[in-house]
Parts: structure tokens; sequence; C-alpha cells
């Protein structure tokens, strides 16, 4: 299998996130309300506040000279930056982005958690002529354009409301990635020339990022299209339709191949050998079918290479294709395109995850978890949730219980706790 680059990753929102293990709490499309920082949705945060900043209004004085260099109107940058302003908690949020990698079976409880396959389900039949519409045109399957905007912005419910003139702007100033994010400041004010949205509705993430699948401007000019044909490209409003075009003619133009699957769970015999486990190992699906191979769900096999998923490098199994390594074309992260495809899965109407994860670093299993988060929340230290993921919620009720009996206050999950506890 031919393996995305990180470089071309980034000229869609790589750049923004990195680490795709941490997206769906750390962008604007994950929502997580549970203890577990799980699935489901929570209202969006406020806007943040423009406070004055001198050295913010001379680098602004600076750059609307160097946008007009770069074929912006006069009329244009003054617009753009008639309402913008400088904002701190940009910056905070973006020196403080956690850096730590959830494990696969996390993540796709997060992913594809029962309040986003049903949301899912419901957009999927709503928008059904749509996305129809929009596989004949671009050849990437409905269900896999809706799994997309599931994990970017739950579905339109969490697109941002940060002005990203403002939002750039600062960041640029800031300098941390200031010639990155000039570049999108630059196609941000080519967009508002064109007159695709107004400077007032160019609302997105705190890093830029816009619309129901999150483009940053760059991407914004290389790939949006006008799908409903009204002259604008329109990723902002409360119609998704142009949002999920664009992304099906992203993942088109990356290598989408129709009819073929992103991949599968598959199960593998007794005694397989290891050491044909890995990206970039591929076979074909007559190979892996001579090897014992079988799919988990009793569908085909296909060409691809074959990953170890679970939380000690054993079971659950995939089987990764072609159209795997395109959907890590949109987010080169190994665990947002499983969650892509399996989320596009059981928006279909598959199954979950049929082998078991095994126990994680800490010895417990996701049946243990859950049962922590359970006890704890009955002893008065709610978790928000029992999902078995142990996000801030979590670490916040245990390290309570832990203060309360007076032991060591650590907020991380154990047996011996959970033994406690029972």
């Amino acid at each position: 299998m031919q393996q995305a680059t990180v470089s071309h990753s980034l000229t869609r929102r790589g750049a923004l996130c990195l680490g795709g293990a941490a997206l769906l709490s750390a962008c604007v499309g994950g929502g997580g309300r549970s203890g577990g920082g799980g699935g489901g949705y929570r209202a969006p945060d406020p806007a943040p506040r423009a406070v004055p900043n001198s050295g913010w209004d001379a680098w602004v004085d600076g750059f609307k000279g160097r946008a007009v260099s770069r074929g912006i109107s006069p009329a244009t940058v003054d617009a753009a930056f008639r309402g913008a302003g400088f904002l701190p908690e940009v910056i905070e949020k973006d020196r403080n982005q956690t850096e730590f990698k959830r494990s696969l079976e996390d993540y796709l409880n997060i992913a594809a958690s029962d309040e986003r396959v049903s949301l899912g389900r419901q957009k999927f039949a709503q928008y059904g002529s749509t996305l129809q519409a929009i596989e004949s045109r671009y050849g990437v399957e409905g269900h896999v354009v809706a799994a997309v905007w599931g994990l970017e912005s739950f579905f339109g419910t969490r697109r941002g409301n940060v002005p990203v003139i403002s939002a750039l702007s600062t960041l640029a100033y800031d300098g941390r990635r200031g010639e990155f994010f000039e570049s999108q400041l630059v196609a941000a004010l080519k967009i508002l020339q064109a007159g695709d949205v107004s400077a007032g509705g160019m609302v997105g993430s705190w890093a830029g990022a816009m619309g129901h699948t999150q483009f940053i401007p760059t991407s914004y000019l290389a790939y949006a299209v006008d799908f409903t044909g009204d002259g604008r490209r329109d990723i902002w409003g409360e119609d998704p339709t142009d949002s999920l075009a664009s992304t099906a003619a992203y993942l088109n133009r990356s290598g989408w191949t129709r009819g073929l699957p992103w991949g599968m769970e598959v199960v593998l015999p007794a005694g397989f050998n290891a050491g044909l486990l890995g990206r970039g190992k591929g076979r074909s699906a007559a190979d892996w079918q001579g090897l014992g191979v079988r799919s988990a769900d009793g569908r085909a096999l296909a060409d691809g290479s074959i990953i170890a998923g679970g939380n000690a490098g054993g079971a659950p199994h995939f089987l990764l294709t072609q159209n795997f390594a395109t959907i890590l074309r949109y987010n080169n992260a190994q665990n947002y395109a499983i969650g892509v495809g399996h989320l596009s899965d059981r928006i279909l109407g598959r199954g979950p995850v049929q082998a078991s994860f095994g126990p994680d670093a800490s010895g417990m299993t996701k049946a243990d978890r859950q049962e922590l988060q359970r006890l704890l929340t009955a002893r008065g230290f709610d978790t928000e949730g029992s999902d078995g993921v142990i996000g801030s919620k979590s670490k916040a009720a245990i390290s309570a219980y832990q203060a309360s009996v007076g032991v060591p206050v650590t907020g991380e999950p154990s047996l011996e706790l959970l033994r406690r506890l029972r």
C-alpha cells in the first residue's frame, strides 16, 4: 500500500491539530461529554473575546501591505480587519495542544459512540439523495463522506465559532508558526475577495479550520466546490451540501476508488505469522485467503495490509486497503482513518468491532473501566458517563475519591482502585 506523506496531509488540517488520536477532543470536531471525554455532543464553548494589543495592531498594519502585494484588494483587507482583534485564548490553545495518544479502542469508543452512530444514521437518511448525487459526481460513497462529517464537526453541530481572520492574524503575529498562519490568512482573504462568505460569517476553529468538514483556507481554495450551483462555495452555513461535496472532491483527487472498502476487521488463523503484519506489507486478497485469513463479518477480502489494533498489539486485526491510504491524505493519523472507516460502516448498519481489545496498560479491560466509572458515580464522584474511556472527568473523579479515602492521589485507574470500590 502506498502511504500518505505528512506534507500532503498538512494541506488540509493536519498542521492545525497534529497527532490524530487527540483530534476528537483537541479540535472542534469531537464533542466529548462523558467521563472518557466520550463520543457525545456538548454545547460549543463561548467564542473568545478580543483584547487590545498594540503589537498585534502594528503587525496588522505591516501585513496589510503584504496582502495587497499578493493580490488582495485594499477594500477586502479593510473589510476583513474592520471587526478583527487579538485573541489571547487562541495563543493559549496553540501552546497547550494535548500531545497524548489514545489507544485505538478508546478512539473508536469516541469516534463510533452510540450517540454519534445514531445521529450519523439519521443524517445519512436525511441527506441520502444529496450524498447519492455527490457520489455519482465524485465517486466517493456517501457513507464515507458522512463519516468524515461526523468526526470533523459531529455532523455540523460543532463547526466552530471563532472569527477566522482574528484567529489567523493572532497566530501569525505570535510567530510560533508565523509563516504557515500568514499563508492561511492570505488564503482566507482570497476567499473573502471571491465573495464566498463575509468576514463576519467566516468562523471556524481556533486554528482556522472551517465548516462542516473543517477545511483550512488553502485547502478550501484548492478543493472546495459549489455543488448547489448558487455561485458560492458555502461550507459555513446550515446546509452541509457544499462541504460534503468538497470532502468528496478532496478524496476523489487524492485517489479514492469507488467500490473498494476502506478496510475491514479480519480474523487470523491459529499460528499466523505475525511477521506478515504491518502497513506496507500488502498482499492480494487471494494470498490472505490462502493463509487462512477471513473477514469478521463474512465479507469478501480485499487487497491490502493487515495490522494489529489491540492494546498489546493483538486482536482485533484490520485489513487496510488503498482507500485507507486515501483517507490518510485527508488526515495523516492511523486512528483517525480507522475511525472514519469504522464509523462509515456503522452508519451503513454494520456492527461494532467483534474481537476484544484486551487489557490496557493498567491491566484493565473496557468492562473493568466501565465498572470503575459506575462505582465512582455511585459513591458520589460523578464521571459523567460509563463509556470505559478514562478522560478528564473520570480522572477528576478518581482523584477526588482517592483524596477522600486518604490514598495517594494519582487520578489514574487501576485494578487495585477497582477492588477498593467493590
